[in-house]
């Protein structure tokens, strides 16, 4: 038995009593009870320094952290693989990693993440099953790659390897996840679109793209390669040589017949190419077709027969974290995952950890729209208060089961991971 189910006197678990504390609490700010709140991070200013990559470095987060708990946040947006080199070798410029799963494989055994404890986590338990069996459901099948609950576990703190099943120490609380898919201009391609393979249609000759980021790249060319029955992988997420090195040189030919048009690394780098329709089918993020939706032009997150190649990331502690400070990011972490952040990831199209905290922070129709896989009864807003869908529009890929229940892979480090970054520059120089 863990701290964090350890019984107290009257029968509740430690975890359950900080919910009930949290909840009074948060009922007693509401109502006025409570006024100058929070007095403790005010009268002792707190700021934490958070980097990670734009997806969830979001000012509007970082405001209202300053507003509920008078926490400063100084946040700095980087691409993944920027990311994960600042985690191993600048350890002491940051307090909060907001990194993706993937890197845990990286940076974990440096040293420079210290493990959380569960006990400390007011809503451990509303976590979404998928961070701690690899399941979404009971009957879903285990994704192939890095899946977060491969690396989200120690069995004590100073351990160098990851943990087999869920522990009091998690190496980080998940935030955002989402099942990421080939974007498509309807109005370009011509035709319906199903699989990965067809991506590689010749009718596209020049008008597609994937990312350059390699741990992602190479992924979505596997889905795209195994799709094509070109190769039958043993683990997309964990190649040998020889697959790696058939891998790159399909995508060496691929790319010398002018297959390809261009490698994106950045947000906007792929809405400016669907945007102006110099690519028609290509590698995307959901939020991404958004914007280009946002933009008036018609844009489609297209569901593909052989699944989606998932990502996750989550908030972990810098191992030099003590005293106050860490109070401090303990307390950020649980109010990020009480609702509202969680409401605000779920209305840019990625998924919140925990899904029934954000929903308190979420209409029926927002609800039903992104979770739910329902038409909207109503307009649907961004986050920023912009028409993003009309009344009666329906989420590209249905429901969070069906998306992220259908999930093939996720991104991932390989055990030839240097091998294979060397081979993907090679790749992209050529």
């Amino acid at each position: 038995m863990t701290d964090a189910t350890k019984k107290t006197k009257g029968g509740l678990t430690r975890r359950k009593l900080l919910k009930t504390t949290a909840a009074a609490t948060g009922a007693a700010i509401g109502s006025g009870v409570i006024t100058g709140f929070p007095t403790i991070w005010a009268q002792n200013p707190i700021t934490l320094r958070q980097f990670g990559t734009g997806v969830s470095n979001i000012n509007a987060v970082a405001q209202k952290c300053k507003e509920d708990l008078g926490i400063t946040l100084e946040m700095t947006a980087m691409d993944s693989d920027a990311a994960a080199q600042r985690a191993a070798t600048q350890p002491n410029s940051y307090d909060i990693a907001d990194i993706e799963y993937w890197i845990l494989k990286k940076i974990w055994a440096t040293g420079v993440i210290q493990p959380m404890d569960v006990s400390k986590l007011t809503y451990y338990d509303d976590i979404v099953p998928l961070f701690k069996t690899g399941k979404l459901t009971p009957d879903s099948e285990i994704a192939q790659g890095t899946a977060p609950h491969t690396v989200g576990f120690v069995n004590a703190p100073g351990d160098k390897t990851f943990a087999d099943a869920p522990t009091g120490y998690m190496t980080m609380v998940p935030t955002i996840y989402n099942a990421d898919t080939l974007g498509i201009r309807p109005d370009l391609v011509g035709r319906e679109i199903n699989s990965w393979a067809d991506i590689l249609d010749p009718a596209f000759k020049g008008k597609t793209s994937i990312l350059n980021i390699p741990s992602i790249g190479i992924m979505d060319a596997a889905m795209i390669m195994e799709a094509d029955g070109q190769i039958k992988y043993g683990d997309k997420g964990n190649m040998t040589k020889e697959e790696i090195d058939k891998t790159i040189e399909f995508l060496m030919k691929t790319k010398k017949d002018g297959q390809f048009r261009a490698f994106w690394k950045t947000f906007d780098e792929s809405v400016n190419l669907m945007s102006s329709g110099e690519v028609v089918i290509q590698s995307m993020w959901s939020p991404a077709v958004a914007a280009v939706r946002a933009k008036g032009i018609p844009c489609k997150y297209q569901p593909l027969k052989e699944g989606y190649r998932a990502w996750g990331g989550g908030l972990g502690l810098a191992s030099h974290l003590e005293g106050a400070q860490l109070d401090a990011a303990y307390e950020y972490i649980n109010w990020y995952l009480s609702g509202w952040v969680g409401a605000y990831l779920n209305r840019q199209g990625y998924y919140s950890a925990c899904m029934d905290t954000a929903k308190k922070f979420m209409s029926d129709n927002e609800w039903g729209y992104w979770i739910e896989g329902k038409p909207a009864t109503e307009d649907i807003l961004s986050p920023e208060g912009q028409v993003m869908e009309k009344t009666g529009a329906v989420r590209d890929g249905g429901s969070f089961e069906e998306r992220m229940g259908h999930v093939a892979c996720w991104n991932s480090v390989m055990d030839e991971d240097r091998y294979m970054v060397r081979r993907w520059n090679e790749f992209i120089a050529s």
